[in-house]
C-alpha cells in the first residue's frame, strides 16, 4: 500500500469538468450477511447491530439478521423510489452473494444504469481475516470479481471492501485484476493516486464514515433533521472551498437504515436541496476514476 503524502496545502487546484466545484456520490451499500457460520466465534457483523448482545457464529441471531433484510424487502425499494424520482443516480456497492441470494435488487439497480463497484464476496467476510494469507485475499477477490461479471455482464472497475477491512496488500491485489480504483480509505476530500507493484495506477476514491447513516442515525443517535443538517452542512462547506479546489463528497447509506419510514425523508429533502445548488457534478466512481488517470498530473503531479 503506497501513495506520497501531499497535504491539500501543497496541491495544485483540482479542477472538474464543466468547472464543478464538487463531485457528489451517494453510495447505496448493497449487502449481504450470511444467517450463520460454521464457526462458534463470535459472529462478527460488518457494522451495527440493532441488538448488540454477540452470539456464536453458529447460532442463528433472527432480530438482526431479520433487520438487515427489511433492507432487501423493503428500504432499498424505497430509496431507488427516491432517486428515481429525482432524477439522480446513486452510485451502489455489491457484495457477490447480493447477486447470487438477491438477484432482483442488483436487476432494478442496472436497468436505471447506476453504477455496481465489487463490494467483497459477503458482508461478514473480512479481508483482514487474511492479512497473512495473501493467496487466500486473492482468491476470495477473484471469485468476486468473477462473480461480478458473470451477473452484471462485464469486468468490475473498483473495489470497495467490506466494513472498509483491507489489508496492505488489497491495492496490489486488484491493480493485478484490472481494477482503476479503490474506495477504502477515509484519509482525504480529493483522489490520489496509489503505488501497486503491478505498477497499473490506482486511484483512491476516498469514503467516508462520518457522513453515513451508521454514524449519524445510530451512532450518533440523530433524528431526521439531525442527519439532513449534516448532510448539508458537509456539501456547504465542500462548495464554499470547492471555489479554490475541487472536492469530492460521499454520503455512505445502508438500506436497513436510511430506508426505514421515520429516516427516508433526509435522503429525499437533502437530494431535493443539492439538486438546487450550482456546482454540483452528481459523478460516480468510474466518472472520477477516468477523469483522474488523465488529470492527475495537473493536481498532484
Amino acid at each position: 500500500m503506497e501513495y506520497d503524502f501531499v497535504p491539500m496545502s501543497q496541491r495544485k487546484p483540482l479542477r472538474w469538468p464543466n468547472g464543478a466545484r464538487v463531485a457528489l456520490m451517494i453510495t447505496t451499500n448493497l449487502e449481504y450477511w450470511d444467517q450463520m457460520k460454521t464457526d462458534p466465534k463470535p459472529y462478527y457483523p460488518g457494522g451495527p447491530s440493532i441488538i448488540t448482545d454477540v452470539l456464536p457464529g453458529n447460532v442463528y441471531d433472527n432480530p438482526n439478521w431479520t433487520w438487515r433484510e427489511y433492507g432487501h424487502r423493503v428500504g432499498v425499494w424505497r430509496m431507488f423510489d427516491i432517486f428515481k424520482a429525482a432524477g439522480v443516480p446513486t452510485t451502489c456497492t455489491m457484495n457477490a452473494k447480493m447477486a447470487l441470494k438477491r438477484p432482483e435488487i442488483i436487476r432494478a439497480a442496472m436497468e436505471q444504469g447506476w453504477e455496481l463497484v465489487a463490494h467483497n464476496y459477503v458482508q461478514s467476510d473480512l479481508l483482514t481475516d487474511y492479512q497473512f494469507d495473501i493467496e487466500t485475499e486473492r482468491a476470495v477477490i477473484q471469485e468476486t470479481l468473477r462473480v461480478y461479471q458473470e451477473f452484471v455482464g462485464k469486468k468490475a472497475r473498483g473495489w470497495l471492501s467490506s466494513s472498509l477491512r483491507s489489508t496492505p496488500n488489497t491495492p496490489d491485489l486488484v491493480a493485478e485484476e484490472g481494477l482503476d480504483f479503490i474506495t477504502d480509505y477515509l484519509n482525504d476530500d480529493q483522489p490520489y493516486l496509489m503505488r501497486t507493484k503491478s505498477g497499473r495506477p490506482l486511484v483512491s476514491i476516498p469514503y467516508t464514515s462520518e457522513v453515513n447513516d451508521f454514524t449519524v442515525f445510530l451512532r450518533q443517535g440523530k433524528d431526521v433533521e439531525g442527519a439532513k443538517s449534516v448532510f448539508i452542512e458537509q456539501l456547504n462547506e465542500l462548495l464554499r472551498e470547492g471555489e479554490q479546489s475541487g472536492r469530492m463528497m460521499n454520503i455512505g447509506l445502508h438500506p436497513h437504515v436510511i430506508g426505514q419510514p421515520f429516516r427516508i425523508r433526509a435522503l429525499r429533502e437533502f437530494i431535493a436541496y443539492a439538486k438546487a445548488q450550482p456546482g454540483v457534478w452528481w459523478a460516480t466512481r468510474e466518472e472520477i476514476a477516468d477523469w483522474y488517470l488523465a488529470n492527475h498530473a495537473s493536481h498532484i503531479g
